[in-house]
């Protein structure tokens, strides 16, 4: 029978202490039931004493529960002058309406002496009280060892002791925190072999990533017997972040046999990560474990040729089982079977004399400038002008832009104006932007979407610059490339040129060209 492995969610409480993020109330709601959806097991909304938004969290699930997950409130132990029934904190937990509360308490003496400033035995005092007025007012209550194994390396019987004053108070799940994300799995492994035969709960693993171990710890975590995992969605949070649910979920049900999630949820760990990405308003890294754009691409001709043979060959599993894709990269550095297996992607009618063609029309236009691994869309158009079968919408008869400033301290305005021929008819277009990319898009849009009412949903993500050839100074070649979107695909397109305005035309052109050739082979 496989190990059940419970899956925490802390996205909306530590995963919100990233640089850089905030969560609003509408997005803390849309997370959560998205995770619920993705079928996590616990999701932790916040601490509820720590701002109206995240009482008011709880309050918005309270009135709509979530369908599979519990729900969390996380807060501290009470403080050494009160007690437990006058304490704030414990009375904000019991308020909030979850019916989990994860308390955090320290494990560390050095916190207990330095931080609390308090005996240490009454710590465990502090604990045992806070643990037990949760549960009798009937919460199921998690215990967060703070610190837990830089605790029991300083003092190995007092940190174990503070979990059995967890333990004794009711307790159903003390976790064993790395709070400070520098432990080594050895050491990590060690430390549960030593505790765990003490206590008769389940254990749980929270690591941080401050030396590139969360992930590591907690799979070592899992294989010494501990059944509860938290961690965060992309490994958001504090300093260098938490573990990352993105990777462990699919390790612990795909390599390691576990039970997680609910049957089928392990194929959209993919779409999660990106979604959390886009409400968190983070750029995803490309090379991100299982779930990353670039995770199963593929660039090298050697490679590509034996993945065509047998994918396992330079997989280490199939993308589909995680949400994701294969991608072949295309460069100067491809060989003919890498090309065949992009273009025929393209074109079915794509042999190898059509591939051979391709490949030196990309190598020529690489030896220029040009880059087509973050260039899909140009790549596909660059296929059809080989087989003859790129269309061409519409017909420039004329662009310009107009930067002007009057002022040293006023920002310049920029002034777009586009002619162009769509079947007999000419358009002429004038448009305002931030910069002349943006006025020009805005123009080139303007005179199109009359004839073509689809490039409505298309919008620019993203616009990176590259010098060519640095050491030519001012007279450089610049490659442009642009990412577009229509709220379903995601689009490159690149353009060359020794004018920046005349590289970003062309990757506009591609752009746009793209979208309306899609939508005419989806219509016929």
């Amino acid at each position: 029978m496989k190990q059940r492995i419970a899956i925490y969610d802390t996205t909306l409480r530590d995963g919100a202490q990233a640089e850089g993020v905030v969560f609003s109330l509408v997005d803390k709601v849309a997370v959560a039931r998205r995770l619920d959806d993705f079928g996590v097991d616990y999701i932790e909304g916040g601490y509820p004493l720590s701002n109206p938004k995240d009482a008011a969290f709880f309050a918005e699930l309270a009135h709509k529960p979530l369908q599979h997950a519990q729900l969390a409130a996380f807060g501290n132990t009470r403080r050494a002058n009160a007690t437990a029934a006058e304490d704030v904190g414990l009375r904000a937990l019991l308020e909030s309406g979850a019916p989990v509360a994860t308390l955090v308490g320290k494990s560390w003496d050095l916190h207990v002496t330095d931080v609390l400033r308090i005996p240490l035995e009454q710590n465990l005092e502090v604990i045992r009280d806070s643990v037990a007025t949760l549960k009798a007012h009937g919460l199921t209550v998690f215990y967060d060892a703070e610190h837990f194994f830089d605790g029991y390396r300083a003092n190995p019987e007092y940190a174990t002791a503070t979990l059995h004053a967890a333990r004794d108070a009711g307790a159903e799940t003390i976790i064993l925190c790395d709070t400070n994300g520098g432990t080594l799995p050895s050491a990590l492994r060690e430390t549960i072999r030593a505790v765990r035969p003490t206590l008769d709960v389940a254990l749980g693993i929270h690591a941080h990533d401050d030396a590139g171990l969360a992930v590591a710890n907690s799979l070592v975590a899992v294989e010494e017997g501990i059944t509860h995992v938290q961690g965060t969605i992309n490994g958001i949070g504090e300093r260098c972040g938490n573990a990352d649910l993105c990777a462990i979920v699919p390790t612990l049900a795909l390599k390691m046999g576990c039970d997680v999630l609910r049957p089928g949820s392990v194929q959209h760990v993919t779409s999660v990560s990106r979604y959390l990405y886009q409400i968190a308003n983070l750029n995803p890294p490309l090379r991100q474990p299982y779930v990353g754009h670039n995770s199963f691409a593929h660039k090298g001709g050697l490679h590509v040729d034996a993945m065509q043979k047998n994918p396992l060959t330079y997989e280490h599993l199939d993308p589909e089982r995680v949400g994701n894709e294969r991608r072949i990269l295309i460069s100067e550095l491809s060989g003919n079977a890498a090309i065949l297996a992009k273009a025929a992607k393209v074109d079915e009618r794509v042999d190898r004399e059509t591939s051979r063609r391709v490949l030196e029309t990309v190598q020529n236009l690489e030896s220029e400038g040009y880059e087509f691994e973050a260039a899909d869309a140009s790549f596909a158009l660059v296929v059809r002008g080989v087989l003859g079968t790129r269309k061409r919408f519409f017909e420039l008869e004329g662009f310009r832009t107009i930067v002007i400033k009057h002022d040293h301290d006023e920002e310049p305005s920029t002034e777009a104006i586009v002619k162009l021929r769509v079947g007999g008819e000419s358009r002429l277009t004038v448009a305002e932007g931030d910069g002349p990319v943006h006025a020009m898009d805005g123009a080139l849009r303007k005179a199109l979407e009359g004839f073509f009412p689809v490039l409505r949903d298309v919008r620019l993500v993203d616009y990176k610059v590259r010098i060519v050839n640095p050491r030519a100074g001012t007279a450089a070649k610049i490659c442009v490339v642009i990412e577009s979107t229509d709220g379903h695909e995601v689009w490159g397109t690149v353009g060359v040129s020794g004018n920046i305005i005349e590289a970003s035309w062309q990757a506009l052109i591609d752009s746009i060209e793209y979208k309306l050739l899609k939508e005419e082979e989806a219509a016929g």
